[in-house]
């Protein structure tokens, strides 16, 4: 019986049962791909996230994230979870991650909340009618980023709360996030993000789409410094500013479970 540490925590929520829910768990070496994604599928949240002590000094641990169906390559929320618990636990006021597909990431004390590093996400003007079509009311304009990022504007928040998704039909056309975004009533931008094909049909507060607005709308804001709202049922609210090419989102985490997690064999 292998025991792991396993922490539940609301990421970019000030209480419990607000923000995202990772499970961050630190494990002595990887385990098999199959057994993690296993344990992705058996947690049941947006995001499990494994660290590992990293051994090529690039970092201080090793990053990896899995929905309850597929390995992806970029998770915000969890990374700031991991950065909570591992500061919480081994102290400190910054850790670092390596990740296979996202590069060096960084989460930050800053005052009572974290600062999280991630790259910024360019997005270009595109279209792409097969995925508009099944919002559920038509956007403004489109963004698209090569690596599966869509950012739909849409006129205000009100449009943005009451989007119904054809949620099955953007499953279909893979694991493409579909983020949906307008200027906030109050804070200064709003967005709803689906990501079906990835196993989330709507995620809560998404830390990978906010690398993407945060560029998208500096630009728009003439700024580089503004707030944010993710309206899923549960919400969450973030602070972001571009730094040059890096995206940082600020939040505070809670910790609501903290235990073990029993794997045979």
């Amino acid at each position: 019986m292998t025991k792991i540490p396993y922490w539940h925590v609301d990421a970019f929520a000030n209480a419990p049962f607000a923000g995202n829910q990772a499970a961050v768990m630190v494990l002595d070496e990887w385990l098999p791909d199959e057994i993690l994604q296993a344990i992705g599928e058996e947690n049941n949240f947006a995001e499990t996230a494994f660290v590992v002590r990293d051994k090529t000094g690039a970092a201080d641990w090793e990053l990896r994230w899995f929905t309850p169906t597929v390995e992806i390559a970029l998770c915000g929320h969890a990374t700031l979870a991991s950065g909570h618990v591992l500061l919480g636990r081994d102290g400190g006021e910054r850790m670092t991650f390596r990740t296979r597909k996202a590069g060096i990431l960084e989460v930050r004390r800053d005052g009572d909340i974290y600062a999280l590093g991630l790259p910024a996400i360019p997005s270009q003007p595109a279209e792409f009618p097969e995925a508009a079509a099944l919002l559920g009311a038509p956007p403004l304009s489109l963004h698209r980023n090569a690596d599966g990022y869509n950012v739909f504007l849409f006129e205000d928040e009100a449009a943005v709360r009451a989007l119904d998704p054809d949620i099955r039909g953007l499953e279909a056309l893979g694991d493409d996030q579909f983020i949906c975004t307008a200027p906030g009533d109050n804070h200064d931008v709003v967005s709803r993000v689906f990501v079906p094909g990835g196993g989330v049909d709507e995620d809560s507060v998404t830390g990978s789409a906010h690398a993407v607005l945060t560029p998208y709308w500096a630009a728009k804001l003439g700024r580089d410094s503004f707030t944010a709202h993710q309206a899923s049922q549960r919400g969450g609210d973030l602070t972001l500013r571009l730094d040059g090419d890096r995206a940082w989102l600020g939040g505070p985490c809670v910790t609501v479970v903290e235990g073990v997690f029993y794997l045979e064999g």
